[in-house]
């Protein structure tokens, strides 16, 4: 395949991978998604189900089928950019335009911002207690930050430590990405497994540490309406940010098979294992403690013992980092690049990232980690499965795989549509969205919301992705004309 020129809709990032720099194994993607998998808002988001009433069983059942559901457009979404190269940007191009995929892209990078502040705090705040635990002190350095940032001088130095630890390594190119994935996944998965042992022990064996208490939503079918609304969409949304950029990966790939054996491998098993962690863990906490304790963090820190803490503390920061890395800075860097390519690299997208991380003060934003996660998974699952679904609907069922790839980086090639944009995609994703607004409203402001919008909204994911990947496919074939310019010089992109 012949690279594209070097035009204003290109630069080195956002041009094709070349085959020689195709390196990546199913070994590689499969630790890429351990790494990413095992971090905190893994574990809270099966035990603040737990802590909400929730049997283990139910909880962990609506992570695992969240899991095998999103890999099917994770996979789907992979596949062109295996096949020609390309990051995620580049191919909402062939979707909403050469220009309008910045839409899509800023969108993702916005959620993805969001994510890498609340991530990095998680990591500076694990980083924070592991001093803490070697050096009381820190939290009484003198104050130096003003009343409303709301933390004092170690927790912010410790924030800032981490913060710049991400960016160290981004900066440092894919590589480094992939050597931190690889080594550090047996790692977490180890602190992960000690975790569980000790609570084992301390709660009595599996027997206790797995009942659950009277009062808890039992695996009963009649909690299926929960378990199949809000808890699975927020699984299925959990990932529905890497559903959209998987291509920023998977375009490293050697071969088809290696991006579909590896995120198979990695992604449903890591998650239901950690899950289960979570869920069985805080479920043994009301045993051990007499209240159940949702955040690993205040978890580990009560365990007790400074060795133990630092071990503990150390784990969960490299845990925090990996996924850190990989899920919320390579994304937005790269959609941050697509808005002006020719002016901002990768390395300065992470940049513009990383900084925003830092304005929107995350730890202001955690302050209820599992009431936090869910409002927050839902709601962005309405905004990104519509999407997903138009893209995976556009590659697959409009152009047959096929896409011509230096149109991609050029205005008025195939993908111009008008002037630049696609406005059936961008229909199409503004009807997707709007069954799921009531029911996000109702959500940001606190009002309850009954009937036809609440179910539509615990299904949000779910509704905009189907309902916007066939209102987009019925406006192309209407429109027509586009799809045969592009199916005419389709095979020059191959």
């Amino acid at each position: 395949m012949t690279l594209p020129a070097r035009t204003p809709l290109a630069n080195e990032d956002l041009l094709p991978v070349s085959p020689d720099r195709r390196t990546w194994n199913w070994w590689h993607i499969a630790s890429l998604w351990i790494g990413m998998a095992i971090c905190i808002p893994t574990y809270t988001l099966a035990s603040g189900l737990v802590d909400q009433g929730w049997t283990w069983q139910a909880a962990v059942g609506a992570v695992v089928l969240g899991n095998i559901v999103v890999l099917v457009p994770i996979a789907l979404n992979s596949y062109a950019g295996t096949r020609y190269g390309i990051p995620f940007p580049v191919l909402a191009r062939a979707s909403f335009g050469v220009l309008g995929a910045n839409i899509p892209a800023i969108l993702r990078a916005l959620v993805a911002c969001g994510w890498f502040g609340i991530q990095t705090w998680i990591g500076g705040w694990a980083i924070y207690k592991l001093f803490e635990a070697m050096w009381p002190g820190i939290a009484t350095l003198p104050q130096f930050l003003p009343a409303f940032v709301g933390l004092n001088t170690g927790e912010f130095l410790c924030f800032m430590l981490f913060w710049a630890m991400n960016l160290w390594i981004v900066l440092r190119g894919m590589d480094s990405i992939k050597f931190l994935e690889t080594w550090g996944s047996p790692f977490l998965l180890a602190v992960g497994v000690a975790l569980f042992v000790w609570a084992a022990v301390r709660a009595g064996g599996l027997g206790p540490m797995l009942q659950n208490p009277s009062g808890s939503a039992v695996g009963r079918l009649g909690g299926l309406g929960s378990v199949f609304g809000a808890g699975l969409t927020s699984a299925v949304a959990f990932w529905g940010t890497m559903a959209l950029s998987i291509p920023d990966f998977s375009r490293y790939a050697r071969s088809q098979r290696d991006q579909v054996v590896g995120q198979a491998v990695g992604l449903p098993a890591t998650m239901a294992l950690f899950a289960f962690i979570g869920a069985a863990v805080t479920n043994a906490t009301l045993v051990i403690f007499g209240t159940r304790i949702a955040d690993p963090v205040a978890l580990l820190a009560r365990i007790g013992g400074p060795l133990m803490i630092i071990l503990s503390m150390a784990g969960l920061t490299v845990a925090t980092l990996t996924t850190n890395i990989a899920a919320n800075i390579v994304a937005p860097a790269n959609a941050f690049s697509n808005v002006a390519p020719h002016k901002i690299t990768f390395k300065q997208g992470a940049m513009i990232t990383a900084v925003i991380g830092i304005v929107m003060m995350p730890w202001r934003l955690y302050n209820d980690a599992a009431a936090y996660i869910f409002t927050w998974l839902i709601g962005y699952g309405a905004l990104l499965g519509p999407i997903a679904g138009i893209m995976i609907a556009d590659y697959f069922a409009v152009r047959g795989g096929q896409l011509v790839v230096n149109d991609l980086y050029r205005r008025h090639g195939v993908y111009e549509y008008r002037f630049g944009i696609n406005w059936i995609a961008v229909g199409a994703f503004l009807l997707g969205v709007a069954p799921s607004l009531p029911g996000f409203i109702a959500a940001v402001t606190g009002r309850p919301i009954a009937g036809v919008g609440a179910s539509l909204y615990n299904w949000a994911w779910f509704v905009g992705f189907l309902l916007s990947a066939l209102i987009y496919v019925v406006g192309m074939r209407v429109k027509g004309g586009e799809l045969r310019g592009a199916s005419a010089v389709a095979g020059s992109g191959a």
